[in-house]
């Protein structure tokens, strides 16, 4: 008798056909503003049991495995693709949001949580710390396929945040687990304040000790492997992957943040071993690519839509809140001492985006019994959701609207628009550009005009960042590190 293959051939054939129609819907579905990732979610929620396809999912404890190895194996591709440069740029705001930024969002869901849904304050933070932070998928991805050029302080917050902000967000969750499960789940009814902090500074101090580390080791090992012939990059990317993922479970292993080890190795490696690490970056995306695909399919399998609408209207309004009132107060609070301008806080704000992570963080509840756990992944889907359609849809529109966007470098005519048509040195006096353009002399001309610029804006400059002289507005047009060395100017 021929042995049957039925086990391996028909789950294989509804993945690969899953991924499939998901890709090929999602190459339509971006040329009308729509994300890739919404695709694979809505995809994944009508091939589910409430939906056409009636396939019945609920393994949780696998959508978390994947969930986790799958975010792991992006916030490594996107910490290979940062520059330590942008780094800099982007890293103190960036740790402001991450930390401070998310604690602020989590109060302020968490009282909205509250009221709209009736939860005690335990479990409404509970809400508020599970879709409190950016996701990396989704960041990562919406920015590159956006088809705008972001100035480099905007996009370096945003992708570093992203990066950096899933470990507040998973101590919080697992600290508003714990708490729950204290007061109302048989617990002793006390939470421990000195083990809470023990808990966060591990998260931390573990995830970046070992990320800095093993980033190190990793790179000086591929700097001494060289950059021999190897398929293209392909088996240098798998053992950057395979590298990555160790360091990602050890570190957890541990009780350290696994997502922040990954993201800063991929940080070190991308910039200590450049050379040896820019053949592999196409098979990293592709990794990337498909992690992103399995987890939101899997995400959206899992959600029961019949289920969903029982608390749809409240959760829209937790949505609505976040989006609108948690994500700008928090940003506000962060970058405003930082001396962003107003447009520049108001993008940020805006492309807060959600993705994976809240949905995996939902799953924790789940898996810890916590009484009404479904209700918080209910939320969690809404809340992901509406921040693809609203938020992901609308960045290229909403970063043109908000200024915040650079001109192609080819482009003079949209060069000129934005820096305008006179192009300067920046060492020349500050003296003779008042005296050409008959400019009010401000106090202090005897500097140059970068000079000028730098104490203006009171903040590492970058391309694109510009203030007014008078009727004129100079720009950072062309900067050699950390330099300002060719300014526009446009005359109003």
């Amino acid at each position: 008798m021929a042995l049957s293959l039925d086990f391996l051939t028909l789950p294989l054939l509804a993945a690969a056909s899953l991924v499939f129609f998901s890709v090929l819907a999602g190459v339509f579905s971006a040329r009308v503003g729509f994300s890739f990732l919404l695709v694979f979610l809505v995809v994944g929620t009508l091939a589910g049991v409430d939906g056409p396809g009636g396939l019945v999912f609920n393994d949780f404890r696998l959508s978390f495995w994947v969930g986790n190895v799958a975010l792991a194996v992006i916030l490594l591709d996107g910490g290979l693709r940062t520059d330590m440069r942008t780094f800099r740029t982007g890293l103190r705001p960036s740790l402001l949001l991450a930390t401070l930024g998310v604690v602020l969002c989590t109060a302020i869901t968490g009282a909205a949580a509250h009221w709209l849904l009736g939860l005690s304050w335990p479990l409404a933070l509970l809400v508020g710390a599970i879709v409190g932070s950016t996701d990396a998928a989704a960041v990562f991805s919406l920015l590159k396929s956006s088809g705008v050029t972001l100035n480099e302080r905007v996009a370096a917050t945003l992708e570093i945040e992203s990066g950096m902000n899933d470990p507040m967000a998973v101590y919080l969750t697992l600290t508003f687990i714990g708490i729950a499960l204290a007061l109302g789940g048989g617990g002793s009814g006390t939470v421990d304040v000195s083990e809470v902090l023990l808990s966060l500074l591990q998260q931390f101090g573990w995830g970046a000790l070992l990320g800095l580390g093993c980033g190190w080791a990793l790179a000086e090992l591929l700097k001494r492997l060289g950059r021999g012939s190897d398929g293209g990059g392909g088996i240098r990317a798998l053992l950057v992957v395979s590298g990555g993922l160790t360091v990602f479970a050890g570190t957890t292993w541990v009780g350290g943040s696994g997502f922040l080890a990954v993201y800063m190795m991929g940080v070190v490696v991308g910039n200590r071993a450049r050379r040896q690490v820019r053949p592999s970056l196409s098979a990293m995306d592709g990794y990337a690519w498909l992690s992103q695909a399995g987890m939101f399919l899997l995400l959206g399998l899992l959600v029961t839509p019949s289920d969903l609408l029982r608390t749809l209207w409240p959760a829209l309004g937790v949505s609505l809140v976040l989006m609108l009132v948690a994500r700008p107060i928090s940003v506000w609070l962060c970058l405003a001492p930082l001396h962003f301008k107003p447009r520049e806080i108001t993008f940020i704000s805006w492309v807060g985006l959600r993705g994976a992570v809240p949905i995996v963080l939902a799953v924790f509840p789940l898996m810890a019994g916590v009484q009404g756990a479904q209700t918080f992944f209910n939320v969690a889907f809404v809340v992901v959701l509406t921040s693809l359609m609203l938020q992901g849809s609308t960045i290229a529109w909403s970063a043109r609207r908000l200024g915040v966007t650079l001109p192609d470098p080819e482009d003079t005519a949209q060069a000129r628009l934005v820096y305008g048509d006179f192009v300067l040195d920046a060492s020349t006096s500050l003296d003779n550009l008042c005296a050409f353009y008959g400019l009010p002399v401000p106090a202090g001309s005897t500097q140059d005009i970068a000079s000028w610029l730098l104490n203006e804006l009171q903040r590492p400059p970058v391309v694109g960042d510009s203030m007014l002289l008078g009727q004129a507005e100079v720009s950072v047009r062309e900067m050699a590190g950390h330099r300002i060395t060719r300014v526009g100017i446009k005359l109003g």
